[in-house]
């Protein structure tokens, strides 16, 4: 959504397209901008990227707000891309062993007891050094990653990213919660200007503190409802 039209949806709440505003668009969009702002730190929407795996991996230029989760982009049965699993599935393969040997299970027995025995020294690994574990240091932005047992070419890291701009959101979610914060913040900057001066003998009098309580109220339970519905993390390691 551009800003332009948060601009525009906010005019058009408050005026009906009819009245004028005491303040200027240029006002609107940097209440607009001050709404995306706060609620910028509770988008938890992630991203995927994939890059070469390192077990250092620069993240400079990287725009992202905390990395969640580290997936192998390639899977001891195959490359997910590619979808060659059936091809390097070890249990597929046996099948036609068993065909092949006029349906012996001599050698299906013999594969699970080879097998079970790879699943235990894998259980022995992770106990030792958890295979993708990772730490992102922040200051020097690096991501270390650890591998416990084959290096994968490639990694798949999962982030929250850092919104350049209120133009970037395209979560309808968000982008509904930016909106209802600007225009909160926008009544309670329009019921300040009404309510600054007021007259006892006036024969009608402005709606400056309707719009202030009723902005006021709003951006309450917004903030309220950002927090009780919060769920992003960020992980230690």
């Amino acid at each position: 959504m551009l800003l332009n039209e948060y601009v525009d949806d906010i005019k058009l709440a408050l005026t009906g397209d009819l009245l004028d505003l005491e303040i200027e668009d240029a006002t609107i969009a940097r209440l607009v901008n001050k709404a995306f702002r706060e609620v910028q730190k509770y988008i938890d929407i992630p991203k995927l990227v994939t890059v070469p795996f390192a077990p250092c991996i620069d993240l400079e230029g990287f725009k992202s707000n905390s990395i969640t989760n580290v997936y192998r982009a390639d899977s001891l049965m195959g490359n997910v891309e590619d979808n060659d699993r059936l091809s390097n599935d070890p249990m597929y393969m046996q099948q036609w062993m068993i065909y092949s040997t006029g349906g012996s299970m001599y050698n299906l027995d013999n594969y699970i007891m080879n097998f079970l025995s790879y699943n235990t020294l894998m259980q022995i690994r992770n106990t030792i050094s958890t295979d993708l574990s990772f730490r992102e240091d922040k200051l020097d932005k690096k991501l270390y990653i650890s591998s416990a047992y084959d290096v994968p070419k490639a990694i798949t890291i999962e982030f929250i990213p850092v919104y350049d701009s209120v133009e970037t959101v395209e979560d309808f979610y968000w982008i509904d919660i930016i909106q209802r914060m600007a225009l909160a913040h926008t009544k309670i900057a329009l019921g300040r200007i009404r309510s600054h001066v007021t007259q006892s003998n006036a024969l009608w009098t402005l709606d400056g503190e309707t719009l202030l309580n009723e902005g006021n109220e709003e951006l309450k339970e917004l903030r309220e409802r950002l927090l009780d519905n919060m769920v992003f993390m960020l992980p230690v390691d």
